[in-house]
């Protein structure tokens, strides 16, 4: 992935790129739950 001249390459190639994505989705989800049962 490039951004301008600089090249983004995500650790471990695509299998750590895809490992994060999985991560970050789970943690957004958890925050999200968290948030709710916070707020009530």
């Amino acid at each position: 992935m490039r951004i301008g001249n600089v090249e983004i390459r995500p650790l471990g190639g695509g299998l750590g790129c895809l490992g994060m994505i999985l991560v970050s989705i789970l943690l957004s989800v958890l925050c999200t739950v968290g948030a709710n049962l916070f707020i009530r």
